[in-house]
């Protein structure tokens, strides 16, 4: 019988050659993506935006679903065999519409790149009463996947890429609360529980799916120098973190930590193309290969480093429980058949 990852069985790393350091251009060397297709949301800017530039340049069609289509134009200027739709993920019938109009057109989906995101913003809430960051980082994906389904399943080979991050770290998911509605909001609490709900999607996903030739993959691209994730975040924060000095200024230590946007774009690349992991799903990865389970072993740092997933994000019965949940919250239900 074929393993599954609950639990972190499989988070062990398997040899990829690739490090910290590698590019997304150096994963995919000698991978051909023509006649394949691609959908990357938020990839008209940051790490999404090189995630668009190396699939496209490796022969995949890549559609960018996009709130601002005149700054899409603009940003994928120049970059060839990529589509650009109307999408905002804060607002579920923009989903629907764009999901839509895909399945009308009757074309398989081998790869969804779950890239978009938002951190550091104040409570806000959609038109559901959803907290933002778990309805943009999380509950966003769980509905493409669901809409695009009869997509995936056609390519008879489809993966499905969400990019998490290290800030699961901050936050298991709180079932009894997830909207804050009966605790003090923090964003960071907010933006954890949210990574966290997309490793377990990602876990849940690939176990169902795999029947179908369809894989899934949580990853952390790393910390990475001049994405837009920032935009809104507020300076004391960043300092009460370490990060910046009390003038403002980055520390040193900090800066010559951070990936450059290519290599941010790696790892997504690499769970969106290697065949090493063929017959390998539901996994977290990091630096281009697959993560350790932080069992509490990895020395303390500043909180930048690769320290592995935490094994409340791969649990079994938090998985399916988030998937009840997330049908209930979307009134979505998603069968894998």
């Amino acid at each position: 019988m074929e393993r599954n990852n609950y639990q972190g069985a499989l988070q062990h790393p398997i040899g990829s050659g690739f490090n910290v350091a590698s590019t997304a251009t150096e994963v995919i060397k000698g991978i051909n993506l023509t006649g394949k297709i691609a959908i990357v949301t938020g990839g008209n800017a940051g790490i999404g935006l090189e995630t668009t530039r190396v699939l496209a340049a490796a022969g995949a069609t890549v559609i960018v679903p996009a709130r601002d289509i005149e700054k899409a134009k603009k940003n994928l200027d120049g970059i060839p065999n990529v589509e650009i739709e109307a999408m905002d993920l804060t607002r579920p019938e923009t989903i629907d519409a764009f999901t839509g109009k895909f399945i009308d057109s009757g074309r398989p989906l081998h790869l969804l790149i779950n890239n978009a995101g938002i951190m550091w913003v104040p409570l806000q809430r959609d038109s559901r009463g959803i907290e933002s960051q778990l309805a943009t980082n999380y509950l966003g994906q769980y509905q493409l996947v669901a809409r695009l389904w009869p997509a995936l399943k056609k390519a008879n080979g489809a993966r499905v890429v969400n990019v998490s991050s290290y800030g699961h770290q901050m936050a298991p998911f709180d079932f009894e609360d997830p909207n804050f509605e009966h605790r003090e909001y923090q964003t960071l609490l907010g933006y954890g529980q949210s990574k966290t709900a997309s490793n377990l999607f990602a876990l849940e996903l690939d176990n169902r799916a795999k029947s179908f030739n369809v894989r899934a993959y949580s990853l952390h691209p790393g910390s990475i120098a001049g994405t837009e994730l920032a935009r809104d975040a507020d300076m004391e924060l960043f300092k009460q973190m370490g990060f910046f000095d009390e003038h403002g200024h980055m520390r040193p230590e900090i800066l010559a930590s951070l990936k450059t946007i290519p290599q941010g774009a790696a790892t997504t690349v690499w769970c969106a193309t290697s065949p090493l992991l063929n017959n390998i799903g539901g996994v977290y990865c990091e630096d281009g290969d697959v993560a350790e389970l932080d069992l509490g072993n990895f020395e303390q740092d500043n909180g930048l480093g690769t320290r592995g997933v935490q094994p409340y994000s791969l649990n079994e019965n938090n998985a399916k429980k988030l998937w009840d949940l997330s049908e209930e919250m979307t009134g979505i239900v998603f069968e894998v058949n």
